[in-house]
């Protein structure tokens, strides 16, 4: 008996280990899906998707440093650099040596960023309306998945 209750136990340990049972599985899929989706609908304005939340980062706040949005946007220098320089390749953003501390940079958004922002306006909803999804469960959803995070930068 004791054989079969330990054949039993260890069933059920593999069965916990299957991916598809896991929960980062479906936030992966989903995040994933919804990167695809944006980057989709930002291909008209020859943007991607993380092009995109540094540009409404920016539409917030207007000018930051290199270590502000990396902190804000959880995105790391060696990802950030390379995004900013083709955002200011495009006139989007100004990049400049920040005059405080010269290991920095200071970003500002131009004035074809700003106008950008009105531009892409619709993308939001044009990629939620295809989620058949009703306000309420969205509002659940990004509720839940903020406190995740949260949880999850607080034990780091």
């Amino acid at each position: 008996m004791k054989k079969e209750e330990k054949k039993k136990e260890e069933e059920k340990k593999k069965e916990e280990y299957r991916f598809k049972r896991q929960l980062c599985f479906p936030i992966y899929l989903c995040a994933k899906e919804l990167t695809s989706r944006y980057n989709e609908a930002l291909k008209e304005y020859d943007l991607t998707y993380t092009q995109y939340i540094v540009m409404c980062y920016f539409w917030r706040v207007g000018q930051s440093n290199l270590k502000e949005v990396g902190n804000a946007l959880m995105l790391d220098a060696s990802t950030l650099t390379p995004l900013l320089k083709k955002l200011e390749a495009k006139g989007f953003v100004k990049r400049n040596i920040s005059e405080k501390d010269k290991r920095n940079l200071d970003i500002t958004l131009t004035p074809k960023g700003k106008a950008l922002q009105e531009a892409t306006a619709n993308v939001p909803e044009q990629v939620t309306a295809k989620w058949n999804i009703d306000k309420e469960k969205g509002v659940l959803l990004h509720d839940l998945a903020k406190g995740m995070i949260d949880k999850l930068r607080e034990n780091d």
